[in-house]
């Protein structure tokens, strides 16, 4: 028993220090994806735990997720009632690594990029080319990058509205989209076996998550619109990124009350700022600040959060 206490003691040195060798030195990150990045649940749970468990690092985090985006390049018709198609993350990315100038990037795409339709080998080689092509930029532009597979989609809440493999149409929601998303990731996962790409697996752990939760609650959900996961969503998601970096904590923001909310006013200050300065083609989005104003007050709130950080432990 002694023995088996220090083996797991022992491992558990040896995966904090893994999440340190990766995560040391990294003084600039950024998160792109789409609307589910950009609410920024995980995003916050994730500054959180540097926030704690690394309070002497000096680190930047920068999401830059935007709502309705694909890296595929593809829009379903009629998307937002016909008001505009679906951004293209490729429209923005040199802007964006020119502007934030991160030496670690994590995307998340995948959600929007099969357009809610069934598996199609066109659609399918539009989300691998644009994967390619991400980690391509990322790399030139001397930056490390970590993929996580996308969140899962839930049809359970939305049965009413979700079409059948016959009947679903350029502009519907397939009732099976989560097997097309699961594919992606399936795809991400072994790419990162093969070909030594750094891929987080969230899509599992948030599918397990849902099962075992339907166990004793045959209705549960992370997301009552199908796509948009909750505060526990989130959780989840921001649990697995940090086990895949080799940490482990609890990555629930609601135990963190005075810190998250600090971190989560920092994030959309930033946020806000910094998908001004680069661009977009997303209508209704704010107006950040101008970077220096935004990155002034940042500062100001990344004292406030050292002395929370401090305070939660």
């Amino acid at each position: 028993m002694r023995m088996l206490r220090t083996l797991l003691a022992l491992l558990a040195v040896i995966l904090t220090a893994h999440a340190d060798d990766f995560l040391a030195g990294k003084k600039r990150i950024l998160f792109l994806g789409d609307s589910i990045t950009y609410s920024g649940g995980y995003v916050d749970a994730f500054e959180v735990f540097l926030a704690v468990k690394h309070p002497d690092r000096e680190v930047t985090v920068i999401d830059c997720g935007l709502p309705s985006e694909t890296l595929s390049g593809l829009s379903e018709a009629g998307h937002a009632g016909g008001k505009f198609p679906r951004p293209d993350l490729h429209e923005r990315l040199d802007r964006a690594l020119a502007i934030a100038k991160p030496d670690l990037v994590f995307a998340c795409y995948g959600m929007n990029c099969g357009i809610y339709l069934p598996l199609d080998e066109t659609r399918f080689t539009a989300y691998r080319a644009g994967i390619e092509k991400l980690r391509a930029k990322v790399n030139a532009a001397g930056a490390d990058i970590v993929h996580l597979t996308p969140p899962v989609f839930d049809a359970l809440p939305i049965k009413s509205r979700v079409k059948t493999a016959d009947t679903v149409k350029d502009g519907d929601m397939f009732e099976g989209y989560d097997g097309v998303l699961a594919r992606y990731s399936a795809w991400l996962v072994e790419q990162g076996k093969k070909e030594n790409w750094r891929v987080i697996d969230t899509h599992t752990a948030m599918a397990d998550a849902i099962a075992s939760a339907r166990k004793t609650n045959p209705a549960f959900t992370f997301a009552g619109d199908g796509v948009h996961c909750n505060d526990k969503g989130h959780a989840v998601l921001a649990a697995a990124l940090i086990k895949g970096l080799g940490g482990s904590f609890d990555p629930d923001v609601s135990n963190h009350g005075k810190l998250s909310g600090l971190i989560r006013q920092r994030r959309t200050i930033l946020s806000n700022a910094y998908l001004t300065a680069i661009g977009h083609k997303r209508p209704g989005m704010a107006k950040g600040l101008p970077l220096e104003e935004a990155n002034a007050k940042a500062a100001e709130l990344t004292a406030q959060i050292r002395t929370a950080a401090t305070a939660a432990k």
